[in-house]
């Protein structure tokens, strides 16, 4: 772990706003007396949710998604903003039902990712969902979502494929791997 104090934050002006993200410039003085201004996104204030749903016979939910970044259509994790009054695993539950037809009866918040941490403040809570059931909400999403099954034996395939490019639902998958894997040594399966 870094052991330096973080710079001194001496002013942050709104740079531009979209629906979803904020633009921020950051004045910032460095202890060796250095100052500069970066450049910063935002994105909801609440951070946001990546569900790894695994079946009963370990297989992770994805979703095919379009991608308007990549401009293709992508493989991922369930995953959206967390809305507001909802905590990150109500967040999860909601993601799951309205992306990919299911509910969990059991949910647990693993941990926090960030994408470009130098640039954007956006975080994204992992939520582990298990002893998954048909469950379907509304969505927010121009069309219905394609919905498939990963074993999770064929992980590294995957994420040697290029079939998922997503780096959030990539670490999120390996992370949650390592999870059960370190619960079964455990035995607190």
């Amino acid at each position: 772990m870094p052991s330096k104090a973080p710079p001194t934050i001496r002013a942050v002006r709104p740079l531009a706003e979209t629906r979803l993200f904020r633009v921020e410039g950051v004045d910032l003085r460095f202890a060796n007396g250095a100052e500069v201004t970066f450049e910063r996104l935002r994105g909801s204030r609440h951070g946001a949710v990546i569900v790894a749903a695994l079946t009963d016979e370990r297989e992770f939910v994805l979703i095919s998604e379009y991608a308007c970044g990549t401009e293709r259509y992508e493989l991922g994790l369930p995953k959206g903003r967390i809305d507001d009054g909802e905590t990150p695993v109500e967040a999860a539950s909601r993601e799951l039902m309205e992306e990919a037809g299911f509910g969990a009866r059991r949910l647990t918040r693993l941990n926090e990712l960030t994408m470009a941490p130098t640039y954007s403040g956006q975080r994204t809570h992992l939520v582990l969902a298990e002893s998954l059931y048909p469950a379907r909400l509304p969505g927010d999403e121009p069309e219905p979502l394609e919905v498939s099954l990963l074993p999770m034996a064929e992980l590294d395939e995957l994420a040697a494929s290029g079939d998922c490019s997503e780096a959030r639902s990539l670490a999120a998958m390996f992370l949650v791997r390592g999870h059960l894997e370190a619960r079964e040594r455990e035995g607190t399966a």
